[in-house]
């Protein structure tokens, strides 16, 4: 059976790099991102702060399987922007990421290559950088049940050496924990064995 795969790289904060070739600047904007929604928030943000730029090209991953993603040229020439931003992400083998790169034209057209060249450079300065770390994808679990039990529930956490996030121990008893994507089902197999024990999904970090 194929391993689980629960982590990845990605930046921890923002990041940015410049480069510059015959007067025009392309200053090149790095984030760690966890949604589409962020990224259309953080995109709203710099189009209004360099809202004097002529181009607003960018690319971005998102997910464990790096499935999400796009690239986008902003009228450059096709390929020659949103791409190869796109594969400097794909190059430092990053995901949950979105990269801006605003050009300031500086009056000289610079060909398909220059441009490659140009949006290629400045994204690898922005992750030049950047602190690059590896997350671990977590589930948070809500466990509820009544006090008896809870001697079983403690010797599968020290076992299992479990993250506990919060507790409440009166007469009826709650936990709230962080597991590993790749141990969830090894660990809910034994809490199962505990009768009327309560498990809940609360979410993904």
């Amino acid at each position: 059976m194929a391993e689980f795969i629960d982590e990845y790289l990605t930046i921890s904060k923002p990041s940015e790099g410049l480069f510059k070739d015959r007067g025009s600047k392309f200053l090149a904007f790095a984030y760690p991102v966890s949604s589409e929604k962020e990224i259309k928030e953080i995109q709203e943000k710099l189009r209004n702060d360099y809202h004097d730029a002529r181009h607003h090209c960018f690319a971005y991953m998102l997910g464990l399987e790096k499935e999400i993603y796009r690239a986008n040229d902003d009228g450059e020439p096709s390929s020659t922007a949103g791409k190869p931003i796109l594969g400097q992400i794909r190059s430092f083998d990053l995901t949950n990421i979105l990269i801006v790169v605003i050009r300031y034209f500086g009056g000289t057209k610079l060909g398909v290559r220059g441009l490659i060249n140009a949006y290629k450079t400045a994204s690898e300065e922005a992750l030049k950088n950047a602190k690059i770390i590896k997350k671990t994808l977590h589930d948070i679990y809500e466990l509820k049940f009544e006090y008896p039990v809870i001697n079983d529930i403690m010797r599968i956490l020290k076992e299992e050496k479990i993250e506990h996030i919060d507790q409440k121990f009166e007469l009826s008893c709650s936990i709230s924990l962080s597991l590993r994507k790749a141990e969830i089902d090894k660990v809910l197999s034994k809490f199962d064995r505990i009768d009327d024990l309560k498990i809940e999904f609360i979410e993904t970090r």
